[in-house]
């Protein structure tokens, strides 16, 4: 219910905006977006009415549209490109295709931690990578830690989405970061040993199969679990009360809970790129930020956003530092890894 208002608002605030504004001739630009949600639409909607700017939408994998860029070279039509994954954001970065926004309007809202140093990218939104319990039987004692997924006394417990996912090969990169090579070996293979069943599905499927005893934890991402407390679905609601969430790695001294970023950069060739920038600095106003925290139930980066209830329910946390190169660099070792250890 509140998704669909938080839709509906942005749709009164397109029609709202001054008739003068939605009238004028502003241009275009043209979007390269790995990013597939009804929110995302109805900002770009919004943003269009308010400064009479129209949105050329491309939709794409990460991956493919970076060499999409690449490939069209200095005549390329691009001006942003948005994506989900740190890491993403970083191998954009390091193909050259993207250029500084130099906007002191997002170097003020977003928190450094969450740009890139050379102004490269910076990140609109985050999710962080949950472990998930049954309230029912209570929290799994001595779980705190991703590393404690390892534990032999979770044996038989654990249900996770297949290891080459982005979600989790990131979240394997942060382990390595942390621990190194031989003790994320031994994480993974720890892992694989306490599967309930072979890693299969969606972030979805691993806490909806907790209730019916397949699993007694999961690995899951914040922002489906908070969609179901988002529904007005009576059993979507029962199962958001249901499944309980450890923020891991919380301790003294520790390093935090993984989280990922959606995030975008200006593309080095923008044809428009005045405009490019002005929607870039959108996706940083309080109305966009509550778009993703309300609508879309992911985490603002801009201070003071209000969040859904149901994600304000789950609790607070200390994030991980960022590290986008960092990520980028040991994705593919914490792949082969994973994959050694039959984390398939």
């Amino acid at each position: 219910m509140l998704r669909r208002k938080i839709l509906a608002a942005l749709s009164v605030l397109a029609l709202a905006a001054p008739a003068a504004v939605r009238a004028q001739n502003a241009g275009e630009i043209n979007l390269y977006s790995a990013r597939h949600y009804d929110t995302d639409r109805a900002l770009y909607d919004a943003f269009t009415q308010e400064t009479g700017i129209r949105v050329r939408l491309i939709e794409g994998q990460a991956d493919q549209l970076i060499e999409r860029i690449r490939n069209e070279g200095a005549n390329s039509p691009a001006d942003v490109f948005l994506t989900v994954d740190a890491a993403r954001l970083a191998r954009a970065a390091q193909a050259g295709i993207l250029a500084p926004h130099g906007s002191a309007v997002i170097n003020e809202r977003v928190p450094a931690g969450l740009r890139d140093p050379q102004g490269l990218w910076f990140a609109f939104s985050q999710r962080a990578r949950l472990i998930m319990y049954d309230r029912e039987k209570g929290r799994p004692e001595g779980l705190n830690r991703y590393e404690d997924l390892a534990d032999p006394r979770f044996k038989g417990m654990l249900c996770t989405r297949s290891g080459a996912h982005p979600y989790n090969t990131s979240l394997g990169a942060s382990v390595l970061m942390a621990d190194g090579p031989q003790k994320t070996e031994e994480w993974a293979r720890g892992v694989v040993a306490n599967l309930a069943r072979p890693p299969q599905g969606g972030d979805r499927d691993q806490f909806r199969a907790i209730p019916s005893g397949q699993c007694g934890i999961a690995i899951a991402n914040s922002y489906y679990l908070g969609q179901y407390g988002r529904s007005d679905k009576p059993e979507d609601q029962a199962l958001f009360k249901r499944i309980g969430v450890i923020f891991p790695n919380q301790g003294e001294g520790d390093r935090g809970t993984h989280v990922n970023i959606s995030g975008g950069g200006l593309v080095k060739s923008a044809p428009n790129r005045a405009n490019a920038i002005r929607f870039l600095e959108f996706m940083t106003t309080h109305k966009a930020q509550e778009a993703f925290a309300l609508g879309n139930m992911e985490y603002p980066v801009v201070a003071d956003t209000p969040l859904h209830p149901a994600l304000a329910a789950m609790g607070k946390f200390r994030a991980e530092p960022v590290n986008a190169a960092g990520n980028l660099d040991k994705t593919p070792e914490a792949l082969q890894i994973m994959q050694r250890a039959g984390w398939n």
